[in-house]
């Protein structure tokens, strides 16, 4: 729920509806009220040979991972925050991560293409499975709130509502050719932190 945690807001003159009084409705207020959703945090990449570990920088959103197909598909190349700085750029049949663009010294993490797409296929079915999972909590825990809440998670992970269970359990990681990637949640104005927010 750090999703809701993330998306409260106050509610201004502006026409925004009044915060209920119920804690579980002032919880999910912004949640289910806002517009401009978004899931902070982004794809960490680590090398499992070397140990070298890419991590999404300060202001950086779950929602744009989507930047990681222009590296593919489009310009080549795309930066995910500051303090670190990250940088992903193809070159050729071969991408390139740097773990801190600011740093002449930072450490790289080379993959080629089909590596890359073949993990982001791999997040994006995650955060799918995701979506799913928590929509059945949802109906467990919120039954009065279920479709709202689901349909406000899938906004904030730029994800379709899901229609059905996951089949599988959501893996915790994954390791594809030495690398491994999984989804990290990062505070604004902070540096990466482990796990899913």
């Amino acid at each position: 729920m750090t999703i809701a945690a993330r998306n409260d807001v106050v509610p201004a003159a502006d026409g925004h509806p009044p915060r209920p009084a119920d804690p579980l409705g002032c919880f999910l207020h912004g949640l289910l009220t806002v517009d401009g959703l978004f899931a902070s945090g982004g794809l960490r990449v680590t090398d499992t040979a070397s140990g070298v570990t890419l991590l999404p920088g300060c202001c950086n959103d779950l929602e744009e991972r989507h930047d990681w197909f222009d590296v593919l598909d489009g310009d080549g190349r795309a930066s995910f925050g500051h303090d670190p700085s990250p940088l992903a750029e193809r070159h050729g049949e071969a991408v390139r991560l740097t773990v801190d663009a600011d740093r002449d010294d930072s450490p790289v993490i080379e993959l080629t293409v089909g590596e890359l797409r073949r993990l982001l296929t791999g997040a994006e079915r995650d955060l799918t499975e995701f979506l799913a999972l928590a929509a059945a909590w949802a109906v467990r825990q919120l039954p009065g709130q279920a479709a709202p809440v689901t349909s406000a998670l899938a906004r904030a992970l730029v994800l379709h509502n899901p229609a059905r269970r996951a089949r599988r359990p959501l893996p915790h990681r994954h390791v594809r050719g030495g690398v491994a990637y999984d989804a990290v949640g990062t505070r604004r104005g902070g540096s990466g932190q482990g796990g899913f927010s």
